[in-house]
């Protein structure tokens, strides 16, 4: 691949991934402000946030953790706020799927560490991982709420979630890039309400 076929490639893609955006801001704005909605008032009511995925999901799982437990930005300082990845724990994790079986991996934490009044963010590009799935239903059977955020099939998740948040694409890639921007926007709008004039 020469130089302007790259550059022909790589421009496609950013195209691409611009129109998805563009496109979420359309089909999911509605989903976004419901799934702050339960955000902000599971806060204000002194619950907190467990967040899962597997593999690019995992890895926003910790990042989105990370927003709320540090800051999005020093320009808003504000307390921290509780929220926990089921993504980190190794020995965890390595124990679950030893002795219950990987697909049990999130839900077990789910049920040591969740209390009524939760939420769960449970993210999955297919909507079908399973121990995403078994995580949601354990959420379901303990009173915490859950947001799923999926691809554009939102697969047996959309059926288990309060609210699902279905990123318009069936390109994982695209549907990643964009839950980061849904997830920086959540994590935004939920500071900005709890704690809106803080320095």
């Amino acid at each position: 691949m020469d130089a302007g076929d790259t550059r022909q490639v790589a421009d496609t893609y950013l195209a691409d991934a611009a129109a998805i955006l563009g496109e979420v801001r359309v089909a999911c704005l509605e989903d976004i402000v419901a799934a702050s909605v339960l955000l902000i008032d599971a806060y204000r009511a002194g619950h907190g946030l467990l967040i899962c995925g597997n593999g690019g999901s995992a890895a926003d799982a910790q990042h989105l953790a990370t927003e709320f437990i540090s800051a999005l930005t020093l320009d808003h300082a504000r307390p921290a706020m509780r929220a926990i990845a089921l993504t980190t724990d190794t020995s965890a994790l390595t124990a679950i799927a030893n002795d219950y079986g990987a697909d049990r991996m999130f839900a077990r934490q789910v049920e040591a560490i969740g209390t009524p009044g939760d939420v769960l963010i449970a993210i999955s590009t297919s909507g079908t991982s399973p121990n995403v799935v078994v995580a949601v239903e354990e959420a379901r059977a303990a009173d915490i709420a859950v947001v799923a955020l999926t691809g554009a099939s939102g697969g047996s998740l959309a059926q288990l979630a309060d609210v699902t948040i279905r990123v318009p694409s069936s390109v994982t890639g695209h549907i990643q890039e964009a839950h980061l921007a849904i997830e920086h926007l959540l994590a935004s709008v939920t500071e900005r309400a709890l704690y809106p004039d803080h320095a």
